[in-house]
């Protein structure tokens, strides 16, 4: 375990000058403010356990790509953020995500194809800047 609980973490982010959207367990999900009232999730977090890691995902929706296979969505969210391996970065999950009609949850509105990219850091200094540059990323592929 790092010399940091998940709380004291939050913290020390916070003095950093981010916004905490919610902590799950070990991790801790930064917000992202679009709007001054709007708070959502960035994908961009923390994972507090044997080291610091800073985590963000990367996203290509099929409904932006019709026809394409698994892989090839899955290859375009890898592309939107292929700056990040050069980073330092190393993938480690894939998820396909559903995204169910909030009124009918047998209609899938549209599927996500998400892809997790994490760096351990040794110190809340390295993470920070770690994780503004997660921030600085467009993370879901589009079409040109």
């Amino acid at each position: 375990m790092p010399n940091l609980s998940t709380t004291d973490l939050k913290k020390a982010l916070l003095a950093e000058g981010f916004e905490i959207y919610r902590t799950l367990g070990t991790t801790v999900i930064l917000a992202d403010r679009v709007r001054d009232n709007l708070i959502m999730d960035s994908a961009v977090a923390v994972v507090c356990e044997d080291v610091l890691r800073a985590r963000f995902t990367a996203r290509a929706q099929r409904n932006d790509f019709p026809g394409e296979s698994e892989e090839q969505l899955f290859q375009r969210a890898r592309e939107q953020v292929s700056g990040a391996l050069e980073s330092g970065y190393r993938e480690v999950q894939t998820t396909v995500v559903p995204i169910r009609d909030p009124s009918d949850g047998t209609r899938t509105l549209d599927t996500w194809y998400d892809v997790n990219f994490e760096k351990s850091v040794a110190d809340v200094s390295e993470l920070a800047v770690e994780l503004r540059f997660a921030l600085s990323l467009d993370k879901t592929a589009s079409r040109a």
